[in-house]
């Protein structure tokens, strides 16, 4: 789900791909619903495509740490604001994902995933991990 969910320098708020077309991407915002283009020289990233550094030397993909906010604070929004203070922030952080790197994963970081997390509850797309994932974790 998170991959058709886009996030686009210079615009704010996230947006979901609705069509490709010729050197653009048609996109709908989740806060209103308005459709626009995107072009080529907008920088675009997919939440599917994002991680979040962990101590280990790895990454967790956006998804799950989506979920660990989730399963926190029982599918609603979160329970701190995004523009708290970085050490309530951290702290909140570490209460979601312990094993992340608190060196290489910066307050605004932090901020930014709890606001796309606000704004995903929000619009109602609230499944952060593909199911497809899910039921082969099941089976293995």
């Amino acid at each position: 789900m998170l991959k058709k969910i886009l996030a686009i320098s210079g615009k704010s708020g996230l947006f979901k791909l609705v069509s490709q077309g010729n050197n653009m991407l048609i996109v709908e915002s989740l806060i209103d619903g308005r459709r626009m283009p995107s072009y080529n020289r907008d920088k675009v990233v997919s939440l599917g495509e994002i991680a979040i550094y962990t101590n280990d030397g790895g990454e967790k993909p956006l998804g799950e740490v989506l979920e660990a906010v989730k399963a926190k604070e029982n599918g609603g929004e979160a329970s701190i604001d995004p523009k708290s203070g970085e050490t309530e922030l951290r702290a909140y952080m570490a209460t979601v994902l312990p094993e992340y790197d608190e060196e290489r994963v910066r307050a605004c970081d932090i901020s930014k995933l709890l606001t796309w997390y606000n704004m995903l509850v929000k619009s109602g797309n609230t499944e952060f991990v593909e199911a497809k994932a899910e039921d082969a974790a099941k089976e293995a």
